[in-house]
């Protein structure tokens, strides 16, 4: 942005009165420009007779602005992905057959099959853990806990929720296989859980139905069942995404929604190059939180769209456009103040630039004052 360099005109040199006893406030050197952070702005000397400020021996400013008090932010706009949020691939722990698979879009929740192998259900519980074990009479652990609330939450009861597996939980996990038509064994078998956070919605097929599996194999993908945005940024950028911060989301309908920062990940991207080096990203999942923001999003399946990060917030602070500052010929910056028909030039400190403002503060600086911009 560049900052018109204001002159008196000669008309209005000539118009005003000289003043005795006194010198001139100020110098405007006409040919000289200082650029700082791509402003252009003209120089103007202060008068060492009045303090920080200067009597303007000059015509007004052609226009003039209020100083405002406001909520400066600083952001960053980076393109996304909307759909349904980070992919999570569900791997077979059994050695056997693929019999049946969910269709792509399906939803599962807890207590319902994720898939089949050799006509066995893989039951979907929920969890933040993966199963890493079986399960059985004499265990202890936070994963013995996680099944349990699943249990109770399933209507299955007789058992303390907590980190001990006895032989109560046992009775529960019998009652609960045969409902399921499974064999009763009061043990839960090492593949025969999946845990995932809450209901998911079935993304990917990696395996077909009739083909082999074993441990360690892929089936299939999933994600949440909510409207989410997928943004990879570079590592340089990370600073912009921290877990928790509010970022804005716009649709490609033009709509805004508020979203909210739920995962940072970094990810390798393989490079499509043999010699090549991988690449390293920063993929950032953004949640959008609200009934009215999910019914506003469910239109677009899978769309691009823009999300708007905040570097920098400052708030409740004193701003004026970028265009009103000028360069001090002693260095730093100035605003020309406008006060009963007479204009000084008064030093002021620059705090965050932002959205074409930027933040000042000085003596004499205060909300309401008219300060002059360029024509």
């Amino acid at each position: 942005m560049r900052l018109a360099i204001r002159r008196p005109t000669r008309s209005s040199r000539d118009e005003r009165p000289r003043r005795r006893g006194r010198t001139r406030a100020f110098a405007i050197v006409g040919a000289a420009v200082v650029v700082l952070g791509g402003v252009a702005a003209a120089v103007v000397g202060l008068g060492a007779g009045d303090g920080n400020q200067a009597n303007a021996d000059t015509s007004l400013p052609p226009k003039t602005t209020k100083v405002t008090r406001q909520t400066l932010l600083d952001t960053s706009t980076t393109g996304g992905e909307l759909g349904y949020g980070a992919t999570t691939t569900a791997t077979s722990r059994l050695s056997g057959t693929i019999t049946d698979l969910p269709s792509v879009g399906d939803t599962v929740k807890r207590g319902e099959a994720l898939f089949e192998v050799d006509d066995v259900p893989v039951t979907l519980m929920y969890g933040s853990l993966p199963a890493y074990r079986e399960l059985k009479d004499g265990v202890e652990g936070a994963d013995v806990e996680q099944l349990e609330k699943n249990l109770a939450a399933l209507g299955y009861v007789g058992f303390d929720v907590d980190e001990d597996f006895t032989s109560n939980t046992a009775a529960a996990v019998e009652r609960w296989q045969e409902d399921r038509g499974l064999e009763e064994t009061g043990v839960v078998a090492l593949g025969s859980v999946v845990f995932a956070p809450a209901t998911v919605r079935i993304d990917g097929l990696t395996a077909e139905e009739g083909s082999a599996t074993a441990p360690g194999q892929e089936v299939l993908t999933f994600t949440g069942t909510a409207k989410a945005v997928t943004v990879e940024i570079e590592t340089e950028e990370q600073r912009l995404a921290k877990k928790g911060n509010k970022v804005t989301v716009e649709l490609p309908n033009g709509e805004t929604l508020k979203g909210v920062i739920s995962d940072v990940t970094t990810v390798v991207k393989p490079s499509d190059d043999p010699n090549g080096e991988d690449e390293t990203k920063v993929e950032v999942t953004v949640d959008i939180p609200g009934k009215r923001a999910q019914k506003l999003a469910a239109p677009f399946a899978m769309a691009a769209v823009n999300v708007t990060f905040t570097v920098d917030r400052r708030k409740d602070v004193l701003t004026v456009p970028v265009a009103a500052l000028l360069a001090l010929q002693e260095g730093g910056f100035g605003l020309e103040v406008v006060k009963g028909g007479t204009s000084s030039y008064v030093p002021v400190t620059t705090g965050l630039f932002a959205d074409g403002k930027v933040e000042v503060s000085g003596k004499g600086i205060s909300r309401g004052a008219v300060v002059g911009m360029p024509k």
